[in-house]
């Protein structure tokens, strides 16, 4: 998920949209390995809430730099975001997605990226 999600900030046109097509994909098929459940393991957090919910922090910079909304593509995945941030492990270490935009936007200017 981060080399995808990384692509669609770094690159540009064609390359963009194919690296955004490939981040929806893998957020449909997770969000359908979620299914109906409020944690991937069911009913508890576990290691596959532990190993994702970091990446949430790096959504806003995806679809600011892609122009799409993970919202629109996959609700669940981000409803799940919210029952995980409703945990204070979680919430209490979870970067601030504008911060995370703004190292972003630091990356890209630093190495030529427009």
């Amino acid at each position: 998920m981060y080399e995808c999600g990384t692509r669609v900030w770094k690159s540009k046109g064609e390359a963009k949209e194919e690296a955004k097509k490939e981040f929806i994909d893998n957020m449909k098929l997770l969000e359908a390995t979620l299914g109906d459940k409020p944690f991937f393991g069911g009913d508890v957090f576990g290691y596959m809430d532990i190993s994702l919910i970091p990446f949430a922090c790096w959504f806003y910079s995806y679809e600011t730099e892609g122009s799409f909304s993970i919202e629109e593509a996959c609700p669940k995945i981000l409803e799940w975001v919210k029952r995980c941030k409703e945990r204070e492990s979680v919430s209490k270490f979870l970067p601030d997605p504008h911060k995370v935009h703004e190292f972003v936007l630091f990356l890209k200017k630093r190495f030529g990226i427009e």
